[in-house]
C-alpha cells in the first residue's frame, strides 16, 4: 500500500512539472483597439517568458477617459496590476501621488535597458535617479506638410529656418491655394493634445525652452511662454487654421482625417503614427503614396535650430496596490521586448524605444517608420514636474481664448497662470 501511495505521489508531482501552470495572474489594462490588438499578439510570449497568466482588461478611450477611470480605481486601492500612462507628464503626477511602484532595479536589469536610446533613458529617469516605468514606445512628433500641393503652388518645401519663416510660408501658402495652411492643436476639447502636439513644440524652441524649473516650480510667467502664445495669436489673426472644428467634441476628426487628406489643410503637427494610422493604408481616408505626398519638417526654433519632439508614449507602470508586486514587475521586464515594440509600431505607428529594434525583420517591413528612427538623434523633450496635468488643462483654456479672440498673447498667459495657481496654489508657479 505504501508503495502505491508513493508511486501515485510521484506521478502527481511529474504531472505538475510536465504541465504548464501559472504561478500568478497579472491584470494588464489597455485601451484603444489598435493598442489592444498589439498587446494581444504578444501576450503568449510574455506568459511563456514569465510563467505568469496575463488577464487583459480592456479600458475605454480616448486617453482622457482612460486616465480618469484609472485614477478613480487606483486611488481607491484597486485597479489593474500593470497599466500604461499616455505620457511622462501623467507618470510624474501618478508617481508623486504614490500610485506607482519604483521599478528602477527591474528596468535596469532588463535586456531592454542597454539597448535604449539615450533620450529614452533621460526621459524615463526622474531627477532623483528613480524609474517608475518601462518605456516601450516613443512618440516622435514634428511638422507634416502636403508636399504635392505646396510644390504645385510654388511654395518652398525646404526646412523652415525659424518661426517667422514658418509663419510667412504658411501665409503665402494660404494666399496661393485658398486652403488653411498651418494648424497646431488648440482648445479645451483636444485635451492633452493642445499641450503635447502643440504647445511643447514651440516652448522647446522659445527663449525659455523648459517650464519645469529647479525645486519643482513651474515657470509659466517666462518670456518663452509669452512668445508661444504670440505665435498662436498670429496663426489666428492670419486665419491660418480652421476654428470651428477645434471647438467641437472631437476636434481632431475634421482637420486631421478630412481636411488634410483632401488638401484643405497643408501643414500640421503630427507624429510618426500619422503615416500609418491617420493617412496611411490602414486609415479611414488614406492619402495615396503617403510617404512621398506628405513630407516632414523638424520643428524650427524661434530664432533658428531644429528638433523633433520626443516623449515616452504610453510607458508601462506597476500599481502600488498590485496583487502580486513581484509577478507584476517580472511581467513589466518582459514587456521591454523588441517583439512587443514592433507589434505596437505596426498597429499604431509609434517608434520603438530600443536601438536594436530597427534591425528586426518585422520592423523593417514598416517602411514608413524605418527612416524616422534617425530623427531620434535630434530629439528634444520637456522635463516634467508635479502639476503638469494641470498645466495641460490650463494650456487648453488659454489657447481656446485665443481661438475665440477673447484674449491676446498676454491675456492667454494670464489665463494659464491663474488657472494653475487656482488649482495647485500660488507657490507652485515661478
Amino acid at each position: 500500500m505504501l508503495q502505491k501511495v508513493l508511486w501515485a505521489s510521484c506521478v502527481l508531482a511529474l504531472s505538475v512539472v510536465g504541465t504548464p501552470a501559472f504561478a500568478a495572474t497579472v491584470r494588464i489594462a489597455e485601451h484603444r483597439q489598435a493598442r489592444i490588438e498589439a498587446l494581444k499578439a504578444v501576450i503568449p510570449d510574455i506568459e511563456k517568458q514569465t510563467g505568469v497568466d496575463i488577464e487583459l482588461v480592456e479600458y475605454p478611450g480616448p486617453d482622457r477617459e482612460y486616465v480618469s477611470k484609472l485614477l478613480t480605481e487606483i486611488a481607491a486601492g484597486a485597479g489593474p496590476d500593470v497599466f500604461s500612462l499616455p505620457s511622462i507628464s501623467q507618470v510624474v503626477d501618478f508617481a508623486t501621488a504614490g500610485y506607482l511602484q519604483d521599478v528602477t532595479e527591474e528596468v535596469k536589469a532588463s535586456d531592454a535597458y542597454s539597448n535604449f536610446y539615450d533620450i529614452t533613458k533621460k526621459a524615463a529617469t526622474f531627477d532623483d535617479g528613480k524609474i517608475y516605468v518601462m518605456p516601450t514606445m516613443l512618440s516622435v512628433q514634428q511638422l507634416f506638410f502636403r508636399r504635392d500641393i505646396l510644390e504645385k503652388a510654388g511654395i518652398s518645401t525646404e526646412q523652415p529656418k525659424d518661426w517667422n519663416d514658418l509663419l510667412q510660408r504658411s501665409i503665402d501658402a494660404k494666399a496661393k491655394t485658398g486652403s488653411y495652411a498651418l494648424m497646431l492643436p488648440m482648445g479645451v476639447t483636444w485635451g492633452s493634445g493642445s499641450f503635447v502636439e502643440s504647445f511643447r513644440f514651440l516652448i522647446a524652441g522659445s527663449s525659455t525652452p523648459q517650464i519645469a524649473s529647479a525645486g519643482g516650480k513651474l515657470d509659466l510667467t517666462s518670456k518663452g511662454v509669452g512668445e508661444v502664445f504670440g505665435f498662436y495669436e498670429q496663426m489666428v489673426a492670419n486665419k491660418l487654421l480652421p476654428v470651428d472644428p477645434l471647438l467641437g467634441p472631437e476636434p481632431w476628426v475634421i482637420p486631421k482625417y478630412e481636411m488634410f487628406p483632401a488638401g484643405k489643410l497643408l501643414i500640421t503637427s503630427c507624429g510618426s503614427w500619422c503615416y500609418i494610422f491617420d493617412w496611411g493604408p490602414k486609415s479611414k481616408n488614406p492619402i495615396p503614396d503617403v510617404t512621398k505626398t506628405v513630407g516632414t519638417w523638424s520643428v524650427p526654433g524661434k530664432d533658428g535650430g531644429q528638433y523633433v519632439m520626443v516623449d515616452l508614449s504610453h510607458p508601462w507602470a506597476v500599481n502600488t496596490s498590485a496583487s502580486d508586486p513581484d509577478a507584476a514587475k517580472n511581467v513589466l521586464k518582459a514587456m521591454g521586448s523588441v517583439k512587443l515594440m514592433v507589434s505596437y509600431a505596426a498597429n499604431e505607428g509609434n517608434l520603438p524605444s530600443r536601438k536594436d529594434a530597427v534591425d528586426d525583420t518585422e520592423f523593417q517591413k514598416l517602411t514608413a517608420l524605418v527612416p524616422l528612427m534617425k530623427d531620434l538623434d535630434r530629439g528634444a523633450y520637456l522635463k516634467s514636474a508635479p502639476g503638469f496635468s494641470t498645466v495641460m488643462e490650463g494650456v487648453g483654456r488659454a489657447t481656446e481664448a485665443l481661438l475665440l479672440e477673447k484674449a491676446d498673447a498676454a491675456g492667454a498667459q494670464k489665463i494659464l497662470v491663474d488657472y494653475v495657481k487656482a488649482t495647485l496654489g500660488d507657490d507652485v508657479v515661478k
